[in-house]
């Protein structure tokens, strides 16, 4: 399985998961939260890094399931 870091954007009047580089979606949710949650499972699963979308497309936040080589100290 890639290690695709997923992404949940806005689409429409709803919500898609997409691995990135991809052109299909994943999934598509009505709440962003329902499509975060996916997102979350797969991120987990594959060992990527999930990035949440605003509305507006802009990057929201990020959140790493990856095994770090160099975890931040803290």
């Amino acid at each position: 399985m890639t290690r695709k870091n997923q992404h949940v954007v806005p689409h429409g009047d709803a919500w898609a998961v997409k691995g990135a580089g991809n052109k299909r979606a994943t999934s598509l949710h009505p709440t962003q939260g329902q499509a975060e949650a996916t997102a979350r499972r797969i991120a987990q699963n594959q060992g990527s890094e999930l990035v949440i979308h605003r509305p507006d497309g802009r990057i929201r936040d990020k959140d790493s399931h990856g095994r770090d080589r160099f975890p931040p100290k803290g």
